[in-house]
């Protein structure tokens, strides 16, 4: 068991100061004192720190991504540190632009290590291809009796992706839809929205134009769509800014025009990040998202732009586990939540991580590794 005592308590709704009781992976009492009653117990001292809810990233290449350049701009695997290191107690991994060499079985089971090593994971089916690439065959199937995989991903907008017809993506997320019913999961169809001119239209006319709820369609890569972000929430889904430089001076603003309740961010970590020249013929530039820009954002927000730290932080905890259906389990500090936790120090500077109730960093110090690091 361990005592968080004398935090700064943001829920991600600031509680002021409370003391925070973990026994194993939940969080078992939070009150304005609790005091330690018995030898065992783990104590640490949070004062003049800020307890917050573990982070939550949607969109992570587990197995590296890219792939694009050639056989040598495959990007590397995700390791557990960059996570613990990062705040990030929660993520969905994925595949790209790549479902050849890497494929939904390597997703499944880098998944389950991840988990094995102390952090909570799922995944997505598929990459960007029509037909999906599936382990049992199909979608539903795939999401119905794979226990990690809550969803499907697919790409459109984009010259890489398989141009999906109006039909097939009805159908697709038709049977997300009814394979998300049965199995009790989200079921969402996570969508890589490029750079094409037709951007997220074919999804908004299917909502306005059929009874399929727009809760299965997360499109992401909003951040280069601002107002189509905004119109999309308008509609009731959720839509997904890409971490990358730029995106905290422009976030407040959005803010204002969407429904932030319906915002997410995540951090598109390990994926390549190419840059094609003007005809998308040939790469001129190749980076690799990381996982650190998730709170970066926040952080900039917070101490940049003058954003109030319980307004900022819903978009990385609260509104991401409301959109993969895992609040109040995930991304808020509550009685009988689990325990993901992390705290930072007075400048805003990520200090400690707990996930599943186990200290993972502490005082910037990273106790728990992955199994090869």
């Amino acid at each position: 068991m361990i005592l968080i005592k004398n935090a700064q308590v943001f829920a991600p709704k600031a509680l002021g100061k409370k003391d925070v009781l973990l026994a194993y992976d939940k969080i078992l009492e939070i009150a304005d004192c609790i005091e330690p009653w018995r030898d065992d117990l783990t104590v640490i001292d949070a004062a003049g720190k800020m307890l917050v809810p573990g982070f939550i990233d949607q969109h992570v290449h587990i197995v590296g991504g890219g792939g694009e350049g050639g056989f040598d701009t495959r990007t590397p695997e995700f390791q557990l540190s960059k996570a613990v290191t990062s705040g990030v107690t929660t993520l969905v991994g994925l595949l790209g632009t790549d479902g050849y060499t890497k494929s939904p079985e390597l997703l499944l089971a880098k998944t389950k290590a991840l988990n094995n090593e102390g952090i909570t994971a799922y995944c997505l089916t598929n990459s960007y291809a029509y037909p999906p690439r599936t382990i049992t065959g199909s979608v539903a199937n795939d999401i119905l009796y794979i226990s990690e995989i809550i969803g499907c991903k697919l790409a459109i907008a984009d010259h890489r992706c398989s141009h999906p017809t109006r039909d097939e993506l009805i159908r697709l997320v038709s049977d997300i839809r009814m394979a998300s019913l049965v199995s009790g999961k989200v079921g969402e169809l996570h969508v890589h929205v490029g750079a094409s001119p037709e951007g997220i239209e074919p999804i908004m006319d299917i909502v306005r134009t059929t009874d399929i709820p727009i809760s299965h369609f997360r499109p992401t890569h909003l951040g280069r769509r601002l107002e189509e972000a905004s119109q999309f929430t308008h509609m009731g889904g959720y839509a997904d800014i890409t971490a990358k430089a730029g995106v905290s001076e422009f976030f407040p603003g959005l803010m204002e025009t969407a429904v932030p309740e319906l915002l997410t961010i995540s951090s598109d970590s390990n994926g390549s990040m190419p840059k094609w020249d003007e005809k998308h013929e040939h790469i001129v530039g190749m980076g690799v998202g990381d996982m650190a820009n998730l709170y970066r954002v926040v952080y900039e927000m917070v101490t940049q732009q003058g954003v109030a730290l319980e307004k900022a932080l819903p978009f990385i905890t609260s509104n991401v586990a409301r959109a993969l259906e895992l609040y109040p389990r995930k991304g808020c500090i509550a009685e009988g939540s689990d325990a993901d936790l992390v705290l930072l120090d007075e400048g805003y500077e990520i200090d400690t991580m707990l996930a599943k109730g186990r200290i993972m960093m502490q005082d910037k110090q990273v106790l728990v590794k992955g199994t090869f690091e």
